[in-house]
């Protein structure tokens, strides 16, 4: 556990009994405050008169009087699309609205770091799409080189729960725009951003405002180093603001469409080849064809970031390489989870927008495509131009025919539930052919998150095949 700094002897406020609500409540006791807990679910607040917190209603008369800070989970709105009656009430009060990623950044460091000999670092991954198999990937080579290292934030653990800093240690966080946008302090010593597609548009009110939330993490305390993708207008303009020249080498650029092989730091991956430039000179290089772990432009996208903050960490291409091969890749996120007869099931799960389906689609040819769930905002775009080496699709989700009928050029089947669709892709299947589960789509129609819904999927294919 991370002790909070700053708070000892105040009252702080605390909204939402998540994971990360009850990290934040235990982290502000062990630092000496006292935490005043607070969900609507009945069930989390018994939880946490069981831990002995104090259970306050934040919306009664006076209930900011005294409180020094409001602690907010990240599912709950700040601003847009509109703010949550608890933040409108501390904000009117004049009390500061905070997340625990910013009571990470000002706790994190101690004084026992004076004996270190080298200072621990932060290594925080925010983008769109790859950010969590970007952080992993960063972590998994760490681990491999032995380094100590701990990853936390949107992926895995709460960042409070992570254990104090060593010696050496290299924290890799995997932060979304939720965490970015309001998280009062962002010192990193790497970021990373991976891209940007439409996503939590209602939460950051259009695309501005959602770029605006990720470009917080570069702004806020001026990483030493910022690993930056480019393939979007919005990485190519915060690549320009970081750097104060075409050979600033504290900006490495990163791309998976054009070469990069001008003055500066660069890392690209063309046609399943990874390069790094520097100066204008190759530094680095890596197949990354024959690695299962990480299929596709879109991964080989994550390996270049990834590769990117692992030489800003002083590690050889050759060891960087040797972990790559040994990475399994994460579960729901371009998952290989059987074979059978020549067929290969592929579980994107995490594919809930239509920029991580077009980029599952990009990875694989002969697809049987299962596809549909509660549809984002800004519709499916021109996914099916995507949709090449899609052989059929199998839609499921509540509204599965109208998302069917967006698929314009496609063989569509409407399908509704996970059983028929992989049971009908498994009846039209031919040797090569590949059934991937790849949404375009939330889950929350049929599911309760994106992990019950590959569970489910993978569970649907097991017992077909055995």
């Amino acid at each position: 556990m991370i002790p909070v700094q700053g708070y000892e002897g105040a009252k702080v406020a605390v909204l939402g009994l998540g994971r990360s609500g009850f990290a934040t409540a235990r982290a502000l006791r062990a630092g000496g405050a006292e935490a005043l807990c607070w969900d609507d679910n009945p069930v989390a607040r018994e939880t946490a008169e069981g831990e002995a917190f104090a259970c306050v209603d934040l919306l009664k008369q006076g209930a900011f009087e005294g409180v020094a800070a409001l602690i907010v989970s990240p599912g709950i709105p700040h601003l847009y699309p509109e703010p949550n009656p608890v933040v409108r009430a501390a904000l009117l009060a004049g009390v500061p609205v905070d997340n625990d990623i910013g009571l990470f950044f000002r706790s994190f460091a101690t004084r026992e770091w004076d004996m270190f000999e080298t200072s621990p670092r932060v290594v925080a991954v925010t983008g769109s799409n790859g950010k969590s198999t970007t952080s992993a990937l960063i972590h998994h080579v760490l681990s491999e080189a032995g380094r100590r290292t701990q990853l936390a934030g949107n992926i895995g653990r709460g960042v409070l729960d992570l254990e104090p800093a060593e010696d050496g240690e290299v924290v890799v966080l995997e932060l979304s725009s939720y965490q970015t946008d309001l998280a009062r302090s962002l010192t990193p010593d790497i970021c990373v951003f991976t891209n940007l597609g439409p996503d939590h548009l209602d939460r950051h009110a259009g695309m501005g405002g959602y770029f605006a939330a990720k470009r917080r993490l570069f702004a806020e305390g001026g990483p030493d180093r910022a690993v930056v993708g480019v393939d979007e207008d919005e990485g190519l303009y915060l690549a320009g603001q970081l750097s104060e020249g075409a050979a600033d080498d504290r900006v490495i650029r990163v791309s998976v469409e054009r070469k990069l092989t001008e003055a500066g730091w660069n890392v690209f991956a063309r046609k399943g080849f990874l390069s790094e430039y520097r100066k204008g000179r190759q530094a680095g290089s890596i197949d990354l064809r024959p690695i299962k772990g990480l299929p596709g432009a879109h991964n080989h996208q994550n390996a270049s970031a990834a590769y990117a903050v692992c030489r800003a960490l002083g590690l050889a291409p050759k060891v960087i390489e040797a972990a790559f091969a040994s990475f399994g890749g994460l579960p729901h996120r371009s998952q290989i989870i059987a074979e059978e007869n020549g067929v290969t099931f592929v579980n994107d799960s995490k594919a809930t927008n239509v920029d991580a389906a077009k980029m599952a689609l990009s990875a694989f040819k002969s697809i049987r495509w299962i596809c549909g769930g509660l549809e984002k905002e800004g519709g499916l775009g021109n996914l099916a131009e995507s949709a090449g080496e899609v052989v059929k699709a199998y839609v499921i989700g509540r509204e599965a025919a109208g998302f069917a009928m967006q698929l314009k050029g496609v063989d569509a089947e409407v399908c509704g539930t996970m059983q028929r669709a992989v049971a009908r892709a498994i009846e039209d299947a031919k040797d090569g052919d590949v059934v991937l589960l790849a949404p375009a789509a939330a889950s929350f129609d049929q599911y309760d998150s994106f992990e019950k819904r590959g569970d489910d999927f993978a569970a649907q294919v097991a017992g077909a095949i055995t």
